[in-house]
């Protein structure tokens, strides 16, 4: 019994501790100070669920209970407090401080004040001031709920190395003097693509793991998808935010056939379709006509990747793939966010529409990059378009240079099986 209640709490937690947080965050203008008091309010709930039953509304419980801890907190700065205007703000901060009998419903509670401290909040774990490391533990302890050994184990890291990029994060926060507050006009823009890059690394992560045993890790994928329907309601006229959530759920649809019954990486061209999760992709279509429409003729960088995720998404058969089309809204992409990376996703798109000599001109023009000298996948589709082009000796050794550069097991066990096969 007790094993199924801490679970609840655990669920319960990871839905609702956004919101206390934030809405604590605005209160005490201190993110360190928040997520201690949120934390208060669950030890609160593990000791007095269990022997009281779990109430009706607990998210409720947890807010108010939260709320509680920090107006104690404020009373006690205001006796040990001296200077006037750190009382001023106390005490105003105590005026807009209730503690509501939260009847309404969780519909109604993400709209109005809770949506803005959520997106404050959003801004704040994702803000430029910190390293894209930082930022991505940050959000994954704040906005995912997850405990520090849940994301060290997520990123097979320690756990004492991610409580301190935690705690330096905050700390860092609080020495920026970094305002709690949704960016407008001109900051809007790059701000909103810090955010958006965050969740977009957490969910590649979970894609197609960097380090380890494992080719998925697809918790951090569902935690991605979370944060993104997450943003799509708070910030519904965004093009990118759809955008970002269309390329995740048609990205995620194919998870159940990219592996197989081994846990071997199973590639596009051999996926077995029939396996990919229609409600998913219909609800990346869904999100991708949206971002679409809002985005009208000036389609950002995630609006174009998930275009490119839908061609393959439409295409029942590999064979049937638009390449064509897949190589023009690369081309497109390059134009919007150039990258060598995206000039090497319109080799492989170029060569399957064109041959595999046309993609091979591309690459061989990146092959000096600085930027691409460890990066794996560069090697990989070099041996891929020799192997196809008959040049079989210089694939195997590319292959083999791929395999020495992937951080990841099953990836380098896939690179050597293509070396081995090049040689024969």
């Amino acid at each position: 019994m007790h094993a199924a209640l801490h679970e609840t709490i655990a669920t319960v937690w990871r839905l609702e501790s956004p919101a206390i947080v934030g809405a604590l965050m605005r209160l005490v203008r201190d993110l360190a100070v928040a997520e201690e008091l949120a934390q208060d309010a669950l030890v609160a709930a593990l000791e007095h669920w269990p022997a009281d039953g779990l109430p009706d509304k607990p998210g409720a419980w947890l807010m108010t209970t939260a709320k509680r801890r920090a107006l104690d907190h404020l009373r006690h700065r205001r006796l040990s407090e001296t200077r006037h205007g750190e009382l001023a703000a106390d005490l105003a901060a105590m005026e807009a401080l209730t503690v509501p009998d939260f009847s309404d419903t969780l519909d109604e509670r993400r709209a109005g004040s809770v949506a803005d401290d959520l997106l404050r909040l959003v801004f704040t774990a994702c803000h430029p001031v910190l390293t894209p490391d930082a930022r991505v533990a940050l959000t994954l302890r704040l906005l995912g709920g997850l405990s520090t050994q849940e994301i060290a184990r997520a990123f097979l890291a320690a756990e004492p190395a991610i409580a301190q990029r935690i705690v330096r994060a905050k700390r860092r926060l609080a020495e920026a003097d970094v305002p709690y507050e949704v960016p407008r006009g001109a900051e809007l823009a790059p701000r909103l693509a810090s955010v958006l890059e965050v969740v977009y690394l957490i969910f590649n992560e979970g894609y197609t793991a960097t380090s380890g045993a494992d080719w998925m890790r697809p918790a951090l994928c569902m935690e991605a998808l979370r944060l993104g329907r997450m943003l799509a309601e708070l910030a519904p006229t965004e093009p990118e935010v759809a955008g970002l959530l269309a390329l995740m759920e048609l990205q995620a649809s194919r998870t159940a056939a990219r592996t197989d019954a081994q846990g071997q990486p199973v590639l596009l061209a051999e996926q077995d379709r029939t396996r990919w999760d229609r409600l998913l992709i219909r609800r990346g279509l869904a999100a991708l006509a949206r971002g679409e429409q809002l985005a009208g003729a000036t389609r950002g960088p995630y609006v174009l990747q998930a275009a490119i995720a839908a061609c393959h998404a439409r295409a029942t058969r590999w064979a049937d793939t638009d390449w064509s089309r897949i190589a023009a809204l690369y081309g497109e992409l390059a134009q919007v966010a150039p990258s060598p990376v995206v000039e090497l996703n319109r080799a492989v798109a170029v060569a399957q529409a064109q041959g595999p000599a046309a993609g091979l001109a591309i690459v061989e023009g990146l092959l000096d990059h600085p930027a691409m000298a460890r990066y794996h996948w560069l090697p990989s589709v070099l041996g891929d378009l020799l192997f196809k082009l008959g040049r079989r000796a210089e694939a195997r050794e590319a292959f083999e240079r791929a395999a020495a550069l992937a951080g990841n097991e099953r990836e380098r066990e896939l690179l050597l099986a293509r070396a081995h096969e090049a040689q024969g």
